[in-house]
């Protein structure tokens, strides 16, 4: 069963998390170097605003803390093909979930020539879609076809046709498709990137480490429901997707066991955060787990898990600025945009960081 957390009562509206953004500070282009992005930095406790460097994050690190980062790793999700003997046809797929033996759920468009039985080609008959089911939102289910004796599996495919899905507000071309992947990101899976985790180096984790603290992964494939606008007029009304996480023995017992010793546990991302929330039981253990999480966190929520967060800019009346708004308050939150809109912070997937403590 996905895990979806009771919602706290509220009375929010989504438009109360609109917020004025001048186009031009939406970043189109990562920092020149990843540890170079601006960051700002929220004491909860002194109620203070600070403006550094990404690179001072280890200024607010304690030896004992704990920095739990999702290592899922972006694919390239993005293809363009047409109707299979109908070259004419143009047809775009994002790869949104993998749901095994080749069959993944897909943003298809135009949805209206995406039939069941529809079938669309792709990298010159390198690989191939047919169309098998329509679901939620108009999603479609399609089942791949390729040479199984050349390639082991999609992902080699990919790798050779698919563009990285990078958001809609980004109209650059991304020169490097590294820059729009963590350093750490081991397993395959995501359609977005985990962006709070692209500000770190190895040479900062390896800093991070001979200070006293550690480095835990946790997985969550993000999907593009942590993104789709809120359509809602009332925020409890709005409705998650699921995403699939997983927690290893391992992770779990580290967290645990720092936590016991007084370490701060500091979720990287707001994928960590849904992760952690969805594993942490209410005495504050983390359980490894995995499976489906439609956890939905917005003012009025009751963190079990994170102490700490380190998290960039998100988009006005999205659930994730709702979901730094709980974790520090919706009117302190928004006033911290404003402020950042004055200093001219870098906004959204390639912009600045922020630390909130």
């Amino acid at each position: 069963m996905p895990i979806i957390n009771e919602k706290p009562k509220t009375d929010l509206r989504t438009a109360d998390f609109a917020y004025d953004l001048p186009p031009e500070l939406i970043a189109q282009h990562p920092a020149p170097r990843r540890d170079e992005s601006r960051l700002m930095v929220i004491d909860r406790g002194e109620g203070t605003v600070t403006h550094r460097h990404f690179y001072d994050i280890l200024d607010y690190l304690q030896p004992g803390d704990i920095l739990v980062v999702n290592d899922s790793k972006v694919i390239p999700a993005r293809l363009y093909g047409h109707a299979e003997g109908r070259p004419e046809a143009a047809i775009e797929l994002l790869l949104l979930r993998n749901h095994g033996l080749d069959r993944w759920e897909t943003l298809v468009r135009p949805g209206k020539r995406a039939r069941v039985g529809m079938r669309v080609v792709f990298g010159g008959g390198m690989l191939t879609a047919e169309v098998e089911d329509i679901v939620e939102e108009g999603n479609r289910i399609v089942r791949f076809e390729y040479d199984r004796e050349k390639y082991a599996n999609v992902y080699e495919i990919l790798h050779e046709i698919g563009l990285m899905p990078l958001p809609p507000y980004i109209t650059e071309q991304l020169g490097d498709n590294s820059r729009y992947q963590t350093v750490y990101a081991r397993e395959e899976g995501s359609a977005a990137a985990p962006t709070a985790g692209l500000h770190f180096t190895p040479e900062l984790l390896e800093k991070i480490k001979a200070k006293g603290i550690a480095v835990a992964p946790v997985m969550l494939h993000v999907g593009l429901g942590t993104f789709r606008p809120v359509k809602a007029d009332r925020v409890d009304e709005h409705v998650m997707h699921t995403e699939y996480f997983s927690v290893s023995e391992e992770t779990a017992a580290l967290i645990n066991a720092r936590r016991a010793a007084g370490g701060r546990i500091i979720a990287v991302g707001t994928t960590s955060c849904r992760t952690l929330e969805s594993v942490t039981d209410e005495a504050g253990i983390v359980h490894p787990m995995s499976g489906d999480t439609g956890i939905f966190i917005f003012p009025g929520y009751r963190f079990k898990a994170v102490d700490a967060l380190i998290t960039n800019f998100h988009l006005p009346e999205s659930t994730l600025l709702m979901l730094v708004s709980a974790f520090y308050s919706r009117e302190k939150m928004l006033e911290a945009y404003r402020t950042a809109v004055e200093e001219k912070y870098r906004f959204f997937s390639f912009g600045d960081a922020m630390f909130i403590h």
